[in-house]
């Protein structure tokens, strides 16, 4: 009964789910971001989760008064609305569309370097603006990018998203490898055979290196910077900001100098450092742009 229960359960889940894309994918791209973008905002304030967002804006930025935190948390869930009410429609957007719908990159020219050179590079970046732009905007420049990947507890769930995000890749197959020891190894090996990798490096990892974060201890993910050490390749940032709705920036940076003190653990420590003064430097520009929902810094910064 129980198996039965949660089978039922997951249908449900993928038949609102689907309805829900096919809903946003029938609007025009800058009409579904709206939509969603002011659903999310209604909504999730009022959920639990809201308050890990307003503890971590109080750890990271004390100075911020009260309302001004609570306007930020609003701001952020208003974006992670636009997110997804933009996904059906992301391998629609064109880019430098001079108005309305649409993306433009900027930076282009380290994008265009590399395809050049080729050889093994890696794309660095957090959950800030639209990040689901990233691929299809870097691929569409001619350096298409494998990633980490974690999927959908619902596995209807997750090949819908799948199928989203492979469509926007307009026919580019690149590898999505499962967070995990195993897919930790065959990124490796992906890398190591020449392979573009991107990684999303700004979540807790707990077995991960203490480096700071807005000023606090933040245990972060040191597998790219030691990718990076490992095969000296280029370590590319990047970021999406929202110009409106449907309407995005993909800022590409110039390549990370990489540290050569002749102690690797002090250069995995000081490449991963600058990785999260990077972000830092990128959410504090436009903070309600991060997805400030989850728990970054260590349990007892979270106790009541």
């Amino acid at each position: 009964m129980a198996t039965w229960l949660h089978k039922t359960g997951q249908w449900l889940e993928a038949c609102v789910a689907q309805a829900l894309l096919a809903f946003l994918g029938e609007m025009k791209p800058e009409t579904a971001s709206t939509f969603a973008g002011n659903l999310a905002r209604a909504i999730g304030p009022l959920l639990p989760v809201s308050h890990v967002a307003e503890r971590n804006l109080e750890l990271a930025m004390p100075e911020l008064p009260l309302r001004e935190r609570r306007a930020i948390v609003r701001g952020v869930w208003e974006n992670l609305g636009r997110t997804v009410g933009e996904l059906p429609h992301i391998a629609s957007l064109q880019e430098n569309t001079p108005s309305g719908p649409g993306f433009e990159v900027q930076g282009a020219e380290y994008l265009h370097e590399q395809a050049r050179h080729g050889g093994p590079v890696l794309f660095v970046s957090g959950h800030i603006g639209n990040w689901e732009m990233l691929p299809p905007a870097v691929a569409r420049h001619g350096v298409p990018f494998a990633s980490f990947y974690r999927a959908a507890g619902n596995p209807r769930v997750d090949a819908l998203i799948r199928t989203l995000r492979d469509s926007a890749m307009g026919g580019k197959t690149v590898p999505l490898f499962a967070k995990g020891a195993k897919g930790a190894r065959e990124a490796l090996a992906y890398v190591a055979r020449g392979g573009r990798l991107g990684m999303l490096v700004d979540q807790k990892m707990n077995d991960g290196l203490e480096v700071t974060f807005f000023g606090q201890p933040a245990m972060t993910a040191p597998a790219l910077a030691a990718m990076a050490l490992r095969y000296r390749c280029p370590v590319i940032p990047g970021y999406v900001v929202r110009l409106g709705p449907a309407r995005l920036r993909v800022v590409v940076e110039a390549p990370l100098t990489l540290p050569d003190t002749g102690n690797k653990q002090e250069d995995t420590r000081l490449l991963t450092q600058a990785i999260n003064d990077r972000l830092e430097s990128w959410i504090r520009q436009k903070p309600q742009s991060w997805l400030w929902l989850h728990r970054r810094w260590p349990k007892s910064c979270y106790r009541a």
